[in-house]
């Protein structure tokens, strides 16, 4: 069955989404009708050379396309992407500068910082940046870290370094120094650019020690640079070796326009982190060009973000979104910066702050929505929120409960987008459709380009409504290019293509609907096992976090007897208790919402429960610790001292 419909946008609305004028784009190049998204998806992977041609016509990309789009397209890995290209990432970010509008970049730092940067400003910065990073030595394939708060200097850095050729990685500064270090230790960065402090909750946290021992644990690095966000800027650069303020690097340079190196579509431009709990991170390798034509695919087809408009995602340098959300100046577009809490100085102030700054796009996560919901906001009653056309969720699965409540608490007309990647393609295997209905607990379907797939155990399509492995058949530009330090990408192959030779699989559990949709369950590899049937985790979340006693929980499979039972910890909300009454109706919910297959065996309530520093609840870290197991890579948890609660649970010994 398909989900309830829950929003459809007008014709007319549709007709002016850049996904419909697309379409139309492609009509008039092949002669052929294209009813809706679907017959344009079919065709976008059935002719793949086709495809990314026009995506690089349609968006105007700045360099030299080359005759060749694909070569080596039956190989995965392997294919390659217009080969003879040369272009230059920063320069196709800065390519609309100001058609929408002044601002290019608005910040705030909860309720203790403000800046607002005109388009004239970034390119201004980006400039001086420019020149400092070359006379530093900076140039093509060489790496520049940030240990930054998502602030504006943080775009205009990346941009600058890219703009040479130069490799951006980045770390939130919530991270401690084994975290960073298990990062930017394998790959050796020449420079790094920090901060002095920042703002969480209103506390403010210096980094100054911090910095000490990261900075004497990377002698690959020639210069620190210290913005200025808390005041100590000069203070904390005194300290360091090789450090100076932001202000001092640059004053030397005069704005000016920025140059910028085209290289080729396949050189890099990005690594970022996988945030596991086995073993240091992955480094993984991205491409410029791939990652620019994906963005570009997705932010204006996918998201309809047009320039003018005002695109905020809730992210820190740590995650992936945040990468993707400085591709939205590709299209002209205003880019909210928020750093700090999202429930500082109130549960409201995003909602404040998109009210004050006529958002159009609201980005966020699976999980902050649901806290929102609790905490009892109506902003839909509380804001103007009149500009807002999309909100979009990723990080975890949005449960269907939580369509209900976007539609019906923070707005009745928004193109609601739930969406899915990862770091691995730092992108979307699936997401939104502005031209197509959205439907309760769906995404709405297959990135253009991608050829998305259920899959059974044994290799072969899943009926539509069963679940499986969701896995891309066919090669597509975001592919990584390689994994740091792994020759012969024996770790890389063993990451993706193992599973299915010659198919990426990335461990997402999945289910295609009769819509053509999909529904995210959860990873595959945190999937319970129990009787030998697959179940998602997600599906379980869904039922449990309705009681509104219970402010999270987390499932896992622990071994037991021979066999795998389901066992549920749970989080209750400040002042309420965990009851037999609980428990009961715990239960109930679970079999009748889910299945009985779902009830967990054991029911254990917890303080407190271990997430990445983007969010994530980490399912296998605590799988690990209730057996017993070592957990690796605790610096990549914000909460890792949760661990200690899962040990030795009299509950879960019989």
């Amino acid at each position: 069955m398909n989900g309830e419909l829950l929003w459809q946008p007008t014709p007319e609305r549709a007709a002016r989404t850049a996904m419909a004028d697309f379409r139309r784009f492609i009509a008039e190049r092949t002669n052929q009708v294209f009813g809706d998204t679907a017959a344009l998806h079919r065709w976008s992977v059935d002719q793949p050379d086709a495809f990314w041609n026009a995506i690089w016509d349609y968006f105007d990309v700045i360099g030299h396309k080359g005759e060749t789009v694909l070569a080596d397209g039956t190989q995965m890995p392997g294919a390659r992407f217009f080969p003879e290209a040369r272009l230059n990432f920063a320069e196709n970010l800065l390519a609309r500068r100001g058609q929408g509008g002044e601002d290019a970049l608005v910040f705030i730092a909860e309720d203790k910082v403000a800046d607002r940067w005109s388009w004239s400003r970034l390119v201004s910065e980006v400039s001086r940046l420019q020149q400092a990073f070359a006379a530093s030595g900076v140039g093509p394939g060489d790496r520049v870290a940030a240990y930054l708060p998502n602030m504006p200097i943080a775009i205009a850095a990346m941009l600058a370094a890219t703009s040479l050729g130069a490799v951006w990685c980045s770390a939130s500064p919530d991270f401690g120094p084994r975290g960073v270090l298990d990062r930017f230790g394998q790959i050796e960065p020449k420079l790094l650019i920090t901060v002095d402090a920042y703002w969480y909750a209103g506390k403010k946290n210096p980094l100054g020690d911090r910095l000490a021992e990261i900075v004497a644990a990377l002698p690959s690095v020639g210069k620190v640079v210290v913005a200025d966000l808390c005041g100590d800027a000069a203070t904390v650069a005194a300290n360091l070796p090789n450090g100076t303020t932001l202000e001092a690097y640059i004053a030397p340079f005069e704005a000016g326009e920025p140059t910028f190196e085209r290289l080729p579509f396949d050189h890099p431009v990005y690594i970022l982190f996988s945030s596991g709990t086995t073993g240091v991170p992955k480094c993984i390798v991205h491409r410029a060009g791939g990652v620019l034509l994906q963005h570009l695919k997705e932010h204006a087809l996918h998201a309809d973000v047009h320039a003018g408009d005002r695109l905020f995602y809730f992210t820190t340098l740590g995650w992936m979104m945040w990468n993707w959300l400085a591709s939205g100046l590709a299209t002209g577009a205003t880019l909210l910066l928020y750093d700090g809490s999202p429930f500082h100085p109130g549960p409201a102030v995003l909602f404040d702050y998109a009210e004050k700054e006529r958002m159009t796009h609201f980005g966020t996560s699976a999980k902050y929505i649901d806290a929102v919901k609790k905490a009892g906001l109506t902003p839909h009653q509380t804001h103007d929120l009149s500009r807002l056309r999309a909100m979009m969720s990723t990080g975890s699965p949005l449960v269907a409960e939580s369509f209900d409540f976007v539609y019906r608490s923070i707005g009745p007309d928004l193109h609601l987008a739930s969406i899915s990647g990862g770091t691995d393609i730092v992108s979307c295997f699936v997401l939104g459709d502005p031209t197509q209905p959205v439907r309760r607990g769906e995404i709405q379907g297959p990135g253009l380009g991608l050829s998305v797939e259920v899959w059974t155990e044994d290799g072969k399509r899943a009926p539509t409504g069963e679940k499986g492995e969701l896995v891309c058949t066919k090669p597509f530009t975001a592919m990584p290019l390689q994994f740091w330090n792994d020759p012969g990408d024996v770790k890389y192959r063993g990451a993706y293509f193992e599973r299915f030779e010659g198919v990426w699989c990335h461990g997402d559990f999945a289910e295609l609907t009769e819509s053509g949709g999909f529904i995210i369950h959860g990873r595959s590899d945190a999937t319970l096992n129990p009787g030998g049937v697959r179940i998602g985790t997600a599906e379980i979340y869904a039922q449990v976090e309705k009681i509104p006693d219970i402010m999270e929980c987390i499932a896992i499979g622990q071994d037991f007897d021979g066999d795998v039972r389901v066992v549920l910890f749970v989080r209750m909300r400040d002042g309420a208790a965990f009851t037999p009454e609980i428990e009961k109706r715990i239960r109930q919910e679970v079999r009748s919402g889910a299945s009985p297959r779902h009830v967990p065996a054991r029911i254990v309530p917890v303080a407190d429960i271990p997430r990445t520093r983007s969010g994530k609840i980490v399912e296998l870290a605590v799988r690990d610790i209730v057996h017993g197991r070592p957990v690796r890579n605790q610096e990549a948890l914000a909460n890792p001292e949760a661990l200690d609660l899962f040990r030795d649970i009299p509950e879960l010994a019989s």
